[in-house]
């Protein structure tokens, strides 16, 4: 199983980055990369109201297989050495079947771990919800993995359709959606972040104050949405 040295991880920016939220992430980070938001990959877990999860990536990916009652070495292994605030980010779309389920996701949050994306479906959702955990994915379905595919790297590059990441990139997941930050431009979007929420918070006064949008975004002066 391969290491990874999560000493370098830039917490202090993490930080930063987990007072926005997933559309803010997203507009300062598009157009600087193959990196950014997940599609299709949306809430299945618990996240209270405003909460968002924000943490260093360790990756899974799953790979077919017609094993029957296999251990799932590499996935467990992968739970076991979870860094804390760290999120899991599972690949088990190489086939029909659910890349974690209510076992795993305790393993996880009893780790420390801060969340869990799959690309791919999960199982469970009434076990795992009780635990009130964050878990993403792309659906969810009852079908086993067993006798269609095992988990078979752990921290290796994924592809999560076209979107490149890399173990202690850094996820950031709400209720809108999974954004990816390479982790050599995570200072960069965190201090782009925090000058776009003051900028935000800025004309959120003027609204709230009663003016009218048209003065606060002038034609031709571009603005949010």
């Amino acid at each position: 199983m391969a290491a990874y040295d999560y000493n370098n991880t830039d917490w202090a920016a993490i930080a930063r980055l987990s007072q926005w939220y997933s559309g803010d992430i997203h507009d300062v980070l598009d157009g600087r990369g193959p990196y950014g938001y997940l599609k299709g990959i949306s809430q299945f877990g618990i996240l209270k109201p405003g909460q968002v999860v924000c943490g260093p990536v360790s990756t899974v990916r799953y790979e077919p297989s017609t094993r029957t009652g296999q251990p799932q070495d590499i996935y467990h292994g992968a739970i076991d050495a979870v860094v804390k605030g760290g999120i899991l980010l599972v690949d088990s779309s190489c086939a029909e079947g659910s890349g974690t389920g209510e076992l795993m996701t305790s393993g996880a949050k009893t780790k420390g771990a801060a969340a869990t994306v799959v690309n791919g479906t999960v199982r469970d959702l009434a076990e795992v919800r009780k635990l009130d955990y964050p878990l993403f994915a792309k659906g969810m379905s009852p079908v086993g993995v067993s006798g269609r595919m095992e988990p078979a790297h752990y921290q290796v590059d994924l592809d999560i359709d076209g979107v490149k990441v890399r173990p202690g990139d850094v996820i950031f997941a709400d209720v809108t959606g999974v954004v990816v930050i390479p982790q050599d431009l995570v200072g960069v979007i965190a201090d782009a972040a925090d000058a776009n929420g003051m900028a935000e918070a800025a004309c959120r006064e003027r609204i709230l104050a009663g003016e009218k949008l048209r003065d606060i975004w002038p034609v031709g002066g571009g603005g949010p949405v």
